[in-house]
């Protein structure tokens, strides 16, 4: 029995190895903490690492185990990246199906509307909605998914545009079927190769733009700990303290590298030109 092709991808395996990592964490952290990632304790304020207090990250500059806040953080990290993904990516497919499917007036329309999104940059466009919305975590979520939706909208357009005058298509039509049928049948399936690639991708920079929307303090409010308000309070004292930094720095940092492996293995197992060549 033949393999499936991600298990001979060393690139998406690596990926895939590193976010399993992430997600074990984040499921131990739901019933288990090293300590609690909110209390304070003067008596251990900026204490280094060390297995001898039981702090392996050492702890920040009100006494709390960084090790247990970089745990905690983890998931709302990942649960904010995967819903502002699912959000961008349902408005941004239907908007891009549609566009490529009619064509036309429609076509222009939709696309114009994710022309004028592409021109704002992703933070700023970020920093915005967060100014308009308000500060908490549901209002990251639908900042992260509004920059998705022109992203997902061109790329979804394209696969429909690059599908909808094949043979299968012509077919279909001469058996009766109608739009709908060979939209959500033939052409939205065919088309998701790109747009999974896509979803790994999009994942990785959610974590970003939610580090750094916590980083400026516009994401997720302390005492709640995110990894980008943890770098944000380890400013004041790295230079005494860099575990405050460094380790919440590397979770951002590996994370990131565990989607894009993901993304760049899925691209060479979905796309056949590259599929051929290895």
């Amino acid at each position: 029995m033949e393999k499936p092709r991600i298990l001979k991808n060393g690139i998406a395996i690596m990926g895939l190895v590193i976010i399993l990592l992430y997600i074990i964490m984040i499921i131990v952290s739901s019933f288990w903490l090293p300590f609690d990632p909110s209390e304070m304790d003067v008596k251990h304020v900026l204490e280094s690492p060390s297995f001898g207090t039981g702090h392996f990250f050492g702890t920040d500059e009100f006494g709390r185990d960084v090790l247990s806040r970089i745990m905690k953080g983890s998931s709302v990290s990942l649960i904010i990246s995967i819903s502002a993904t699912a959000l961008g990516a349902v408005f941004g497919i239907m908007m891009g199906i549609w566009a490529g499917f009619l064509g036309g007036r429609w076509d222009n329309f939709i696309m114009r509307i994710a022309d004028i999104m592409f021109s704002f940059p992703s933070l700023l466009m970020a920093i915005f909605v967060m100014a308009v919305l308000g500060e908490n975590t549901y209002n990251v979520i639908i900042a992260i998914g509004i920059i998705y939706i022109p992203q997902f909208a061109r790329i979804s357009r394209g696969a429909i545009l690059s599908l909808k005058s094949n043979e299968f298509i012509r077919a279909a039509r001469s058996n009766g079927a109608g739009n709908i049928y060979i939209l959500f049948r033939h052409l939205l399936p065919n088309s998701m190769p790109p747009i999974i690639v896509q979803v790994s991708l999009s994942l990785s920079v959610a974590i970003l733009l939610e580090s750094s929307l916590s980083f400026l303090g516009l994401g997720v409010q302390p005492p709640e700990p995110s990894w980008g308000n943890m770098l944000s309070s380890a400013r004041k004292v790295m230079m005494i303290a860099p575990w405050t930094a460094i380790y919440p720095g590397l979770a951002i940092i590996t994370l990131v590298l565990g989607f894009n492996l993901l993304g760049d293995g899925l691209r060479d197992i979905l796309d056949p030109r590259l599929r051929n060549v290895s």
